[in-house]
């Protein structure tokens, strides 16, 4: 009786034994699984695109002095009035410019000292600005301001506030295009590096999309833009 009964304390624990085996061979064969599922390789996909611009604001500015203000004022309207049909007759159309408020200063509240207000105490800019879906002819008429001089108009240098801009505003047009070539970009340098690592390229495990850029191509050339997107694309990797 008593050996039937260590018999089966033998046969429970031999079980037991075979069980925990199991369970410990499972165990580390799922480890190495996740061990293998973390082998992975990030890479970075890159396109570009070189677009002319489709959109020019040409701002025009000149300024002018003077003693008495309804001088200063009849004389910019004058050469408002002859810049803007400089424009009409270059071909804008009036809805493609605006003319915007003269700005006044009056040199002696502001302080100035007494020879520059001695000499003109008003000073008034006017702005005049082009803005056109048509860039060659804005660069076109751009070329041809020395006219404007003829008439005894001196227009500003472009500075800060005085520049024109051309922009590009068809990007949504591009960005399934570029989203595929940068990722087809990124596989392949993921491939290469499997390649090499002796490793097969997997599925992805994620995936983002970088901001797009639109920059000028070169300090000479602002009106052909070059258009930037990376895409970040993380794959698997197995033996």
């Amino acid at each position: 009786m008593e050996n039937r009964g260590f018999r089966g304390f033998l046969a429970l624990g031999a079980l037991l034994c075979a069980g925990l085996v199991a369970l410990g061979w499972q165990i580390s064969a799922s480890i190495v699984r996740v061990k293998a599922l973390d082998r992975t390789v990030t890479v970075k996909g890159l396109s570009e695109r070189e677009v002319p611009a489709d959109v020019a604001i040409w701002p025009i500015k000149f300024s002018e002095v003077d003693n008495d203000l309804n001088r200063l004022y009849s004389a910019i309207q004058s050469k408002n009035s002859a810049v803007t049909e400089f424009l009409k007759s270059s071909g804008f159309k009036d809805e493609e410019i605006s003319v915007s408020v003269p700005a006044i200063i009056d040199r002696q509240a502001q302080g100035y000292n007494e020879e520059a207000t001695r000499q003109f105490r008003y000073s008034g800019a006017s702005t005049i600005t082009v803005y056109s879906l048509n860039v060659e002819q804005v660069r076109a008429v751009m070329r041809n301001l020395v006219d404007l001089g003829k008439r005894g108009i001196a227009i500003a240098g472009e500075d800060y506030q005085n520049k024109t801009e051309f922009l590009f505003t068809h990007l949504n047009d591009l960005k399934p295009a570029m989203i595929e070539e940068a990722t087809r970009n990124a596989r392949e340098v993921a491939q290469k590096f499997a390649q090499d690592s002796s490793s097969v390229l997997g599925k992805i495990r994620a995936a983002s999309q970088g901001q797009f850029s639109i920059e000028d191509r070169d300090s000479n050339t602002p009106y052909i833009k070059k258009v930037r997107v990376v895409s970040t694309v993380e794959y698997y990797l197995s033996d």
